[in-house]
This record gives structure tokens, sequence and C-alpha cells, in this order.
């Protein structure tokens, strides 16, 4: 008998095994940092500690960093993905009404059809901007829906949605008793003031995920989280019980000090992106064959194709002529796309910014 389940991301496969080149610019996430850009010593590491339900010292940063209660977080111990995974998996059961934006981050899809939900879209459109629509989220919204799926940044365009923009989603949800639950991995890009916010709040109905991975470079720490009303990040803390026992307390020691280094990772961060990112406008920003809105924000651009290329054929002649990737805009449902990374590190992004130009000249 076959399983109904999803039980695979191509996407996830393909960054995995699929993207490798020697000018990278797949990846969404700031260049991986090193261990004197944190500045870790041995005495910040210890294998084993008190962390039932994630280490307390840590769910207190990222509380205070919020101005909530440590009861509202869950630390999962698997990064944002997994934050993702647990959360949806609280949130969802098999047949139930999902409402998921498209484009978007195809794990969040994958993992939807792996609980069996009733997986419904609606569009964000690169003619507007890819601008959260709440008039055109509430428009999409039935009296069956339990919960509506963003992104913020929008993975894959960097799109930022306001919080008046998120706030009238979660209105228009909450009158047929749904939840909004939002992954912000992104959004740490945009606290350069060292200031956080967030779209949760204790008593609303909008959950939230997120990492330190995307914008600080810390990405073995997998150090993500959740933020949802107490009784609900109860929930999912039992329910992670089946998933596994405890999360690797020497990577949630580290954590704890790359947080306290978080002024140091985010101006190391901002090098980067700010250096890439002009780069990026320099060589491909008017570029004919592209499509594109290109932000002030995020490490993704997301232009669509005009040679007469899908991603694919593009991806493909990219890897063999020029040793550049980057990723089919297939994986978010658009496969007239691409999404380019703009965190690697400044000179491979530059040249293989050069070689895409000269690909789709």
């Amino acid at each position: 008998m076959s399983d109904p389940r999803n039980l695979q991301s191509d996407y996830m496969h393909f960054a995995k095994y699929g993207a490798g080149a020697s000018y990278g610019l797949a990846s969404s996430g700031v260049k991986d940092a090193v261990w004197s850009d944190v500045h870790w010593s041995l005495d910040d590491l210890a294998l084993h500690g008190p962390n039932a339900g994630g280490y307390m010292p840590l769910r207190e940063i990222i509380a205070a960093r919020f101005g909530i209660d440590a009861e509202c977080v869950t630390m999962p111990g698997g990064g944002c993905s997994f934050s993702n995974h647990l959360a949806l998996a609280t949130l969802v059961a098999p047949g139930d009404e999902v409402l998921v934006e498209a484009p978007t981050y195809e794990l969040l899809v994958d993992q939807l059809g792996y609980l069996q939900a009733d997986i419904r879209r609606f569009t964000r459109s690169a003619e507007d901007g890819w601008r959260l629509d709440a008039e055109r989220v509430a428009a999409a919204i039935t009296p069956k829906t339990k919960l509506v799926v963003l992104t913020n940044l929008h993975n894959p365009s960097s799109a930022l949605a306001s919080p008046a923009e998120v706030a009238a989603v979660a209105e228009a949800a909450a009158k047929v008793g749904a939840r909004v639950m939002v992954d912000e991995v992104y959004l740490e890009l945009m606290f350069k003031d060292g200031r956080a916010f967030t779209n949760f709040r204790p008593n609303g109905n909008v959950i939230v995920t997120s990492s330190l991975t995307k914008a600080y470079g810390v990405t073995g720490l997998r150090c993500g989280w959740i933020l949802a009303p107490a009784p609900v990040a109860e929930r999912m803390s039992r329910l992670n019980d089946l998933y596994g026992v405890h999360a690797p307390h020497v990577s949630e020691r580290m954590a704890v000090v790359a947080f306290e280094r978080l002024e140091r990772l985010r101006a190391r961060a901002t090098a980067l992106i700010d250096t890439n990112r002009a780069a990026y406008r320099e060589i491909m920003g008017a570029h004919p064959a592209l499509a594109q809105t290109v932000y002030d924000q995020g490490t993704t651009v997301f232009p669509r194709l005009l040679n007469g290329e899908d991603g694919d054929q593009l991806f493909a002649r990219l890897r063999r002529d020029f040793d550049t990737s980057l990723v089919p805009g297939r994986f978010f449902g658009a496969p007239d796309h691409v999404r380019i990374g703009l965190g690697g590190d400044p000179a491979m992004t530059r040249e293989g910014l050069n070689r895409l130009a000269e690909a789709l000249a």
C-alpha cells in the first residue's frame, strides 16, 4: 500500500548535494563564521548540562531579547528548519486546510505534505514587488482554514512585510479561528541597530520561528527557536519528546556566547552583504535578460529570466560551462525565476556574478 505522506524534499536534497560549484551563488545564508569571528574559548564549552526542554539561559536570552516570558520560547535543537517542522506538526492535523504563500520556501510545503495537510496557495506577485497583500490573503481564507504560513523576509525575494501587514493577515485569520505562522529567520538581518523585533505577541494568534543560522554565519550551532503562546509552546515541547531527548548541549553553550557577540557577528555579516549587493547592482542590476526587484535588505534576489531559458536550464549551463551555481526557481514554484545569494565571500560572489552575466549574454 502506498504511503500518502510526502517523504522527501527535493530542494533540501539539491541544497545538500546538488548545488556545489567553485562560484556558489546558491546559498541564502551569510558565509560561515570561524572560531576567531566569535572569540569562543574552551571555558565557554561543556558537553553536558541541565537542558531538558532547552538550556534555560539560552531560552532566557531569547525571551529577554523579544520582551516575552521564557515559557513562550521552545528550543527544539535543529535550526529554523526543524523549528518549522515542530511548529507545523503541533499546529496541523491530517486534512487541515493550510494557506501558504506562493512563491515560498519549498521545505515548508514539503513539511505540510508530510503532515498530510490540505495545502491551498495565495500569490505574492512579482509585479507588486512580492508585497504581502493582506486583502489577497483574507480573500483566500475560508471557514476551514486552520493556519496561514508566511516568510518574512520573504524567501526567495527578500521583500519585507510590515508589522501592520502581518497584523492584518492575523486579524483575518482570527475571524475563522486560524493561526498564522511566520518564518522570521531572515528578519534577523534587519536588526542592524541591535534592537530585535518580532510579529509574535504572547496573547495573539501568530507563531514565529527563527534562528541564528542565516544572518550570522553560525550554521553549525543549529540554534533555532519557536515563539508561541505558553500553552502552545508546552504542546510543542511535549511533541518534541517524540523526536529527540536533548539538544546538543555544547551547541547551546556556544549559542549563548554567540548571542553575547551578536554585534560583532552582525557587523561582519553587514559588511559581506552590503559589498555583495553593491556588486550585484553594478553587474546584474540593469541586465536586459532579467526582470527583478533588488531590495536594500536580505541575502537573496529572485529575478525572472527573459532569455527563453527556465531556471533549471540556466543552472545546468552555469554549472557545466562556468563552474557557477544558483537555485532554480522551480524549487519555489516559479520555474522562470532563479534565486541568487548575496551572503558569500565578496571576491567569490563578484566572480560568480561576472560569470552569470557572461552566461546570460
